[in-house]
């Protein structure tokens, strides 16, 4: 009444913003009460394998277990390899020289023997005397195993510093042996180059070494002077 006496206000007006004043009154009281702090429930532990805990009333954990899940277990540890004689990508590089039926580079398994690698070269040739020979011993990468080759009589010219060395004039003090010698080992020989020495031991590849000394003349760049040079320097 004092409002619609002093405002001369109608009773319907008066009526109106009684109902304004209300709905605003409701609206407010609806955000404010929207926009009233509410309390959040904690996220649940996770064990250390990634893993929800086991609620009450399931199966308990195995008996002498600390109740935490144990980590799997990681890949088993790689086999280590017997030392000095592990290869490229488990294989090792041998050089098989000597009186045997397939002489040259073969490759075998790491751990491999003697005896394997003579099994590679296709054998040895019947009569040759293996009894120096430890076909027992296990191999090394890059060995070179010679063949009824006797002892101390390695070419010269090869790398090494304890072997006989060539005289003033180049040629070997002992005859180097056409079936074992490397290229670098031919290469002393007078008149012996690396293409010629090349051609000795893919002669020799090809036909599983030498069988006497006259077969060098079978051999592409060898005539009959070069022949009578090398022939008393050389042995099968």
């Amino acid at each position: 009444m004092w409002v619609q006496l002093r405002c001369g206000l109608e009773p319907r007006a008066l009526a109106a913003l009684a109902v304004v004043l209300v709905a605003a009154a409701v609206f407010a009281g609806m955000h404010f009460w929207s926009a009233r702090p509410e309390g959040v429930r904690a996220p649940d532990p996770v064990s250390a394998a990634g893993h929800a805990p086991v609620p009450q009333g399931d199966a308990a954990p195995a008996a002498g277990s600390s109740g935490t899940p144990e980590p799997s277990p990681g890949p088993p540890p790689a086999v280590a390899g017997v030392a000095g004689v592990g290869g490229v990508g488990g294989r090792i590089v041998v050089d098989v020289s000597g009186k045997v039926r397939r002489p040259g580079i073969h490759r075998l398994p790491s751990g491999s023997r003697v005896t394997d690698a003579l099994q590679a070269a296709g054998g040895v040739r019947p009569g040759v005397d293996l009894g120096g020979l430890n076909r027992a011993r296990v191999l090394v990468d890059g060995e070179q195993i010679l063949v009824g080759v006797p002892p101390g009589t390695v070419a010269a010219g090869g790398t090494g510093g304890a072997g006989p060395g060539p005289t003033a004039t180049g040629a070997a003090t002992g005859p180097v042996s056409l079936s074992s010698a490397t290229a670098d080992q031919l290469e002393t020989l007078p008149g012996v180059g690396p293409v010629l020495a090349q051609h000795i031991v893919d002669y020799r590849t090809q036909h599983g070494g030498f069988r006497s000394v006259d077969e060098l003349r079978e051999v592409t760049g060898i005539g009959d002077r070069r022949f009578a040079d090398l022939q008393p320097l050389v042995r099968p």
